[in-house]
């Protein structure tokens, strides 16, 4: 049984908005082992990729063109977070500063790359739940070897 809760991207999977991925070596390692689960509530919601960036803003999920994507998103958390649930993970490792995984820091919704306080769609229904949420940036070196 995963004891993590991945993003997908960082476990190598090409699902980031641009069709790219941030692969982890310690988040892959840990899928490697059976110990992490990865998603992308983002595909999971039915978005596309490569799809246009989105960032928060005024509670709700917007693109780069202007488009309100907050029911797609909500879909993915809800997806990603029956997953979760499914496998009984108990702690989650994010990517850092995205709309759905950032925890802590996001992005100010005006896509200038100013950086606020707060967190993604995921990462904040995660934390509510109490899964215990970190970064790839705040993730602990030894959390693979543990």
């Amino acid at each position: 049984m995963p004891e993590y809760v991945v993003s997908a991207c960082l476990a190598g999977c090409h699902c980031r908005y641009d069709g790219n991925s941030t692969p982890d070596e310690r988040v892959m390692q840990l899928v490697r082992e059976g110990r992490a689960l990865p998603v992308c509530p983002e595909q999971l919601g039915g978005l596309p990729t490569p799809r246009p960036p989105f960032e928060l803003s005024n509670g709700r999920a917007m693109d780069s063109d202007g488009t309100d994507i907050t029911a797609a998103m909500l879909k993915g958390v809800d997806e990603a977070m029956h997953l979760v649930q499914l496998a009984g993970c108990t702690k989650a490792v994010l990517k850092s500063r995205s709309p759905s995984c950032g925890f802590g820091i996001i992005y100010d919704g005006t896509f200038s790359g100013t950086r606020i306080a707060g967190s993604g769609l995921f990462a904040e229904r995660l934390h509510l739940a109490g899964i215990a949420v970190v970064t790839e940036e705040t993730m602990p070196s030894d959390t693979a070897h543990a």
